[in-house]
Parts: C-alpha cells; sequence; structure tokens
C-alpha cells in the first residue's frame, strides 16, 4: 500500500507580492524634518549635528568664532565678557549675544 500525502502548500513568492502591499512611507525620500531627527550616523548621508559659529559680542561688537557644541566657556577677545557657557550638549549663548552659522 503506498501512503498518500497532502500536496505541498505553495511557497511564498516575495516578487509578486511587492507591487500588491504597498510602504506606508517612502525610505529613499525622507522629509528634510525626518532626517533632521534621526541619528547622525542613521541618515541617509552622513552629516554632524554640530557647526561654528560667528558670535557677536553685545558690549564691544566684535566677532567671535566658537563651536556650538564647546565644551568651555568662551570669552570675548576685547572686553572678556562671557560668550557662551556649555552645557551636556550645546553649548549656551548669553543674552544680547546674536550668532551667525558658518557656511563649510
Amino acid at each position: 500500500m503506498s501512503a498518500v500525502f497532502p500536496p505541498d502548500p505553495p511557497f511564498f513568492n516575495a516578487a509578486s507580492h511587492a507591487n500588491n502591499m504597498p510602504l506606508a512611507k517612502d525610505l529613499l525620500h525622507p522629509t528634510a524634518e525626518e532626517e533632521r531627527r534621526r541619528h547622525k550616523k542613521k541618515r541617509l548621508v552622513q552629516s554632524p549635528n554640530s557647526y561654528f559659529m560667528d558670535v557677536k559680542c553685545p558690549g564691544c561688537y566684535k566677532i567671535t568664532t566658537v563651536f556650538s557644541h564647546a565644551q568651555t566657556v568662551v570669552l570675548c577677545v576685547g572686553c572678556s565678557t562671557v560668550l557662551c557657557q556649555p552645557t551636556g550638549g550645546k553649548a549656551r549663548l548669553t543674552e544680547g549675544c546674536s550668532f551667525r552659522r558658518k557656511q563649510h
């Protein structure tokens, strides 16, 4: 006597189902807001979160270049006023200081 087995189930073919199941969002074209929030190493193109900026002293109007994530207190060259103080991440500018992000 020969044993009768049920037929094998059809295999899942991913290529045939690709058009039937669209993704909820486009992974190749994320919005600028999504890219900015993502970790610096996990973006489509890696880019740092830090930058250099020109800070203008409110007292003597001299311009000093400061790193955005400075870890030391930055003083004005002309009048020794405190321009920024370090925090856990980005440096905090003192009140009255204006800044401009430097172009790379």
